[in-house]
């Protein structure tokens, strides 16, 4: 089967990766050396992919995380760890949707990872989110994240008081009042921590074609995406392996 368009040339591609090996190696060394210091930046670390299949927004299938965003058949999904208190989180939500809403072969993928450092305010919104999503499907899940991450004030703060979600239906507000939530964001949250994963956010591409998958310490841009997409579209790893730098301590990802 011919590559996609976006492959790009195998020395442009090697250049690319190695300058952004080293400069990864960098900063982690930078992050590493302050991570004891008081307003240090935060660290990136690894997160597993689901298997789950791939459903539109809109898709008449039933409600339930796995929560995605963008075309079913897409080859490549870009499986995201978030925090809704996260501020990078935040700032990189719409720079992330409009990139997948110009590139119809990746899809998102959504799990939770509320931080202990933002609670009970992250676990707080993750349940609402949530709650929205299993009473009014993929859609109405990624509305609601956005309305979070534009009313939060983030960094633990939570939302305003007295302010409510304005579409909370009745469905949706007995989800709240239930366990229901919970025990998908522990399980998400639960698979993070044995995979040593504790910063937001964090991504793993997955090419569903070849099952091959390659770390991306987040927030990523277009151009670097494009590029991950290029080398694994390549071969350029090997199932199920994936491209990794060592863990660091938890917190959220800097831009």
């Amino acid at each position: 089967m011919p590559l996609p368009r976006f492959v790009r040339s195998r020395p442009f591609l090697a250049g690319l990766l190695a300058t952004a090996t080293l400069l990864s190696a960098v900063v982690w060394a930078f992050l590493h050396l302050h991570a004891a210091k008081p307003g240090a930046l935060p660290a990136r670390v690894e997160l597993p992919v689901t298997t789950a299949a791939q459903v539109e927004p809109d898709s008449p299938a039933p409600a339930g995380p796995p929560w995605r965003y963008g075309r079913a058949d897409a080859r490549f999904t870009v499986v995201e760890y978030a925090d809704l208190e996260c501020p990078f989180c935040r700032a990189y939500f719409a720079v992330l949707k409009r990139w997948i809403d110009e590139h119809p072969e990746v899809a998102w993928q959504w799990h939770h990872l509320p931080l202990s450092m933002h609670q009970p305010a992250a676990s707080a919104a993750a349940r609402l989110v949530e709650c929205v999503g299993q009473t009014g499907g993929h859609a109405a899940f990624w509305q609601a994240v956005e309305w979070v991450y534009a009313n939060t004030r983030g960094d633990g703060q939570g939302l305003p008081e007295g302010l409510r979600y304005p579409d909370l239906t009745h469905d949706a507000q007995q989800c709240l009042n239930s366990e229901r939530p919970d025990a998908v964001i522990r399980a998400q949250a639960a698979e993070a921590a044995q995979q040593h994963i504790a910063a937001t956010p964090t991504l793993r591409l997955q090419d569903r074609q070849s099952g091959k998958t390659l770390l991306l310490r987040g927030p990523v841009d277009g151009d670097a995406l494009l590029s991950a997409i290029d080398f694994l579209a390549a071969g350029g790893v090997a199932a199920p392996s994936t491209k990794e730098m060592p863990a660091e301590p938890i917190g959220d990802m800097p831009r």
